[in-house]
């Protein structure tokens, strides 16, 4: 089976700057694969709180993860920087699918491309909520095209 080809930078939407820890290296001398789930996690947070679409201590919804995934193309180690691009790539009713290119600095190929699928819900009963107006405004501007 043919192994698919890393995203460019020019697939993404927007971009933000991670720098690694000593301690996201693992025995191995590469960043642990779980570093890069946080790293999704915590670039699309910043994104949704920086834009008012979160607010996960006073807010009556919250979004959950239901999926994620990630292919790995290159190692990624301490003291590498890294510009975590990001988009959207589905925007439903209550979910939405983000994509995820971790490159570092200076290369024009992701080390690791993921994705991962938010669901909008009531944070107390955990049922979906549609996406509002405000957000769905702010997450289409995510999306290529």
């Amino acid at each position: 089976m043919p192994r698919t080809p890393p995203p460019s930078r020019f697939d993404y939407q927007r971009f933000a700057e991670i720098g690694t820890r000593w301690d996201d290296n693992d025995i191995y001398g590469h960043l642990n694969n779980t570093v890069h789930y946080r790293i999704f996690d915590t670039v699309i947070n910043s994104f949704l709180l920086e834009q008012g679409i979160l607010d996960f201590r006073d807010g009556e919804q919250v979004f959950l993860i239901i999926e994620t995934g990630c292919h790995y193309f290159a190692e990624l180690a301490y003291p590498d920087k890294i510009d975590a691009g990001y988009r959207v790539a589905h925007l439903g009713t209550s979910s939405v699918r983000y994509e995820i290119g971790l490159f570092r600095q200076g290369e024009d190929s992701a080390a690791a491309a993921g994705h991962f699928i938010h669901v909008n819900v009531d944070k107390k009963s955990r049922a979906p909520q549609p996406i509002n107006a405000q957000a769905r405004a702010c997450l289409t501007a995510l999306m290529p095209g």
